[in-house]
């Protein structure tokens, strides 16, 4: 797929728009039309779809801090398409994630989890990173909550699948150590009551 970065665009943007007017005002509607056109039609993809697509590249190389930037090029975010604007607060939260920043990241993908994600590989990611949020706070019926979402997805991607196992596997774990401390606890307030004799009185 072939992504435009967000200054060649503007540039374009200008260029296009700037160029057809005068050639429509000099020569004639004819000789600037197609320009006008042309600048209009990036115009409303830089609108509509963002700076998300070449965000997302900087992300796969890890360069979070360029991703950053370039989404802050984005000029509205509530003004993009439904799913660029589901990747955008996605990828919003993963940067503040990838800094240790827990509460942004989570406030970013909650604002994600609002809107309906159409690709089921993005919608079952945003579900285990909410998974594995709730996790860290020790909320484990919130975090089988987001797994099981994840889940439902049926994501044949190995990498997902393997993370999804590791993580029900350490809820199952959490849900034993938990059942095994409300059963001690249950033996000693028991031991506590019947361990206990009364002394026979003195005559």
């Amino acid at each position: 797929m072939f992504i435009i970065p967000p200054y060649i665009r503007f540039a374009l943007i200008a260029l296009c728009l700037v160029g057809g007017i005068a050639l429509w005002a000099s020569l004639g509607i004819w000789y600037g039309i197609f320009f006008v056109i042309t600048g209009l039609v990036l115009l409303a993809g830089y609108l509509f779809l963002g700076t998300v697509a070449p965000a997302a590249q900087q992300v796969q190389m890890q360069d979070f801090d360029g991703a950053e930037k370039t989404l802050d090029l984005t000029l509205k975010p509530e003004w993009l398409y439904s799913a660029n604007r589901a990747f955008y607060y996605m990828m919003r939260g993963n940067i503040a994630l990838s800094r240790k920043q827990i509460a942004e990241g989570e406030a970013w993908l909650r604002k994600a989890e609002s809107i309906d994600i159409p690709t089921p590989a993005e919608k079952a990611t945003l579900h285990f990173q909410l998974a594995q949020i709730e996790y860290q706070k020790k909320n484990f019926p919130a975090a089988k909550k987001y797994l099981n979402k994840a889940k439902e997805a049926n994501i044949k991607i190995p990498q997902i699948r393997e993370q999804i196992e590791m993580m029900d596997q350490a809820l199952k774990q959490s849900g034993q150590i938990k059942a095994a401390q409300r059963m001690g606890k249950q033996g000693h307030s028991m031991m506590g009551r019947g361990g206990k004799r009364r002394r026979p009185k003195n005559r």
